[in-house]
């Protein structure tokens, strides 16, 4: 995450999009980055997504984000777990399975801890995504 967000030309990537930084190859000590997941076709999209939560002041639980593609593929990731607060901005960066541009939904979930109050209701003030290639939210 120290390298996030990538410069405005991009992340000089190794791999398939390796043709498109000929001159990142000419500078010294470069970092070059390689986005891998754990299924084919391998391919990620690096992410930094933010959530800031509106509801009861603090409860127990986790926040997850379930992206859905065009052909139906999800994929569900893990924002935070534990003591949530609805004065806090949750940030974290994901490789995605899902490419952004075939991405057709984002949903927010949150599970509440089993001893967490009954009446406790969380849910999404605001959700930013960053794709980590060009900046888009």
């Amino acid at each position: 995450g120290d390298c996030f967000p990538c410069p405005q030309k991009g992340c000089p990537m190794m791999g398939h999009y390796a043709d498109r930084f000929p001159e990142k190859f000419q500078s010294v000590n470069q970092k070059y980055f390689l986005n891998t997941a754990a299924d084919e076709p391998f391919a990620t999209w690096r992410q930094k997504v933010f959530i800031k939560l509106s509801g009861v002041k603090k409860t127990r639980g986790d926040i997850n984000l379930v992206f859905y593609d065009t052909q139906g593929h999800t994929k569900e990731y893990e924002i935070a777990n534990g003591d949530l607060s609805q004065d806090e901005v949750y940030t974290k960066y994901l490789d995605v399975e899902i490419d952004p541009k075939n991405t057709t939904k984002i949903e927010f979930i949150w599970n509440k801890a089993i001893f967490s109050l009954l009446w406790a209701r969380l849910g999404a003030e605001t959700v930013n995504i960053i794709h980590g290639e060009d900046g888009r939210r």
